[in-house]
C-alpha cells in the first residue's frame, strides 16, 4: 500500500550505496516552477520526493505551501531546517560584501553551498540517485571531456545558467532540470494549470528571499548591525564634490538617487569603502574591456584550479545576470586569478558580481569580479 504524503523531519547523514535511478529528490518551494518540475518527473516515471529547505527558520507559510502542493502531487515531503547555516554562509556574506563596497549576488553563494548540497544529502537519505529543481537551465554530458556541464535554457528570458556556474561536476552528474526546454514561463503556468494545480498563477518569489519585499536592503543591513558612515563624493581627479550617505547605499553604474545634483549627469564609477569614498564620473568612465576575477571555478576542475586548456581560450562571458554574453579571451594570471579581455568594452563592471564563461551554450566556469 502506498504511503500517503507526509512531512518528514530528519537529520542529514551521508549515504552513497543503493541509490535508485528511478527516484528523484526535488527542491519543492510551493511555487509553480518546482510544481511543474514535479509533474514532469512523475510523467516520466520517476518516484519523486519533495524537499523543502527552510533557510529562514520557522517559515510556517513557506512550509505550509510546500506541504499543500506535495499533498496535491501525491508525493512525500522532507523538511530541512538550514537557517543557521544559511545565516552563517549566505546572509553574512551578503552583509559583509556590501560593507566592503562590493555588490554580492546571494544566489551564487546559496546554490553550491546550501541548496544543492542539502538536496544531495536529502537524496542520499531517501535512496534517490537524482536531484532536481525548477531552475531554467539544462545539463548535458560531454563524452569528449567525460563530464556533465550546465547549459542555457531554451527560455532565454528566464535562463538561470549564470547562477549555477559554481556547481561542481559531481553535483551535475546527478542533476535534472525538467523545465530546461520550456520556451516561456507562460507555458509552464499553462502546463501546471492543465494538470489542475491551484498554484499555476502564483506570483514569482521576490529576488532576495531573506529580505521582505517592503524592506530596503540598507535597512536590512542596519538591522543586522552593519552601519556605514557618510563620506565624500569625489571625482576621478580625487576632488571632493559632495557628501554621500554611506558606501553601501551605492553601486557601480548608479546615476539616480545620489542625494544631490552636480549640474550634469554623474555616475558611480568606483566604491572605495576603505576610505569611505564614492567616486563619480561621466558615463564613458564606466566602460572597460578588462575584468579581473578571483575564486574562479571551472566545471572540469576540482576546487579553484584553473585548467591550463582555458588559458588563452576565446569564450563568451557575462559580467552580470542580466547582461548579454560578449566575446572575450581568458588569460590565466596566477593560480587563482584570471584577466578577461573583451572585444567590446563592458559597462559598469561591478566587484562582487560574477563573470561567467560560456563555450557556446555551455557554461565552463566563472569567478568573482575584483575589478
Amino acid at each position: 500500500m502506498r504511503v500517503l504524503p507526509v512531512l518528514i523531519r530528519m537529520p542529514m547523514r551521508t549515504m552513497t550505496n543503493n541509490l535508485d535511478k528511478q527516484k528523484v529528490a526535488l527542491g519543492l518551494s510551493g511555487g509553480v516552477d518546482s510544481t511543474a518540475a514535479a509533474l514532469l518527473l512523475k510523467e516520466k516515471g520517476y518516484e519523486v520526493t519533495g524537499v523543502y529547505l527552510d533557510v529562514l527558520g520557522n517559515n510556517a507559510k513557506g512550509e505550509h505551501d510546500a506541504r499543500e502542493i506535495a499533498s496535491e502531487l501525491g508525493i512525500d515531503l522532507m523538511y530541512i531546517d538550514a537557517s543557521k547555516k544559511f545565516d552563517d554562509i549566505v546572509i553574512s556574506n551578503f552583509c559583509s560584501e556590501y560593507i566592503k563596497g562590493r555588490t554580492p549576488n546571494p544566489c551564487i553563494i546559496c546554490n553550491p553551498e546550501m541548496k544543492f548540497k542539502h538536496l544531495l544529502q536529502a537524496a542520499d537519505e531517501c535512496g534517490a540517485y537524482f536531484i532536481a529543481t525548477g531552475h531554467y537551465a539544462n545539463v548535458f554530458y560531454s563524452e569528449a571531456e567525460d563530464c556533465h556541464f550546465i547549459s542555457k535554457a531554451k527560455n532565454m528570458k528566464k535562463d538561470q545558467s549564470y547562477m549555477l556556474y559554481r556547481l561542481d561536476r559531481h553535483v551535475l552528474s546527478r542533476l535534472l532540470f525538467p523545465l530546461g526546454n520550456f520556451e516561456t514561463k507562460e507555458d509552464v503556468r499553462n502546463f501546471a494549470g492543465a494538470k489542475g494545480m491551484k498554484n499555476a498563477g502564483k506570483k514569482d518569489s521576490q529576488e532576495i528571499c531573506f529580505i521582505p519585499g517592503d524592506v530596503h536592503y540598507i535597512s536590512y543591513l542596519a538591522s543586522r548591525g552593519y552601519t556605514a558612515k557618510k563620506g565624500p563624493f569625489v571625482n576621478s581627479q580625487g576632488e571632493t564634490i559632495g557628501t554621500h550617505q554611506g558606501v553601501p547605499n551605492y553601486t557601480i553604474g548608479q546615476r539616480k538617487h545620489l542625494g544631490m545634483t552636480f549640474g550634469k549627469p554623474m555616475f558611480v564609477v568606483k566604491l572605495d569603502a576603505e576610505n569611505d569614498k564614492v567616486v563619480l564620473g561621466d558615463e564613458e568612465e564606466l566602460f572597460s574591456n578588462q575584468v579581473i576575477s578571483t575564486s574562479n571555478r571551472f566545471t572540469i576542475a576540482d576546487g579553484n584550479e584553473i585548467p591550463e586548456q582555458y588559458d588563452g581560450m576565446r569564450v563568451e562571458a557575462k559580467v552580470r545576470y542580466a547582461a548579454s554574453p560578449s566575446e572575450a579571451i581568458i588569460h590565466k594570471i596566477d593560480a587563482d586569478t584570471i584577466k578577461t579581455v573583451f572585444t567590446k568594452p563592458q559597462r559598469a563592471i561591478t566587484p562582487g558580481q560574477s563573470i561567467v564563461f560560456y563555450d557556446g551554450d555551455q557554461v565552463i566556469g566563472g569567478g568573482f569580479i575584483d575589478g
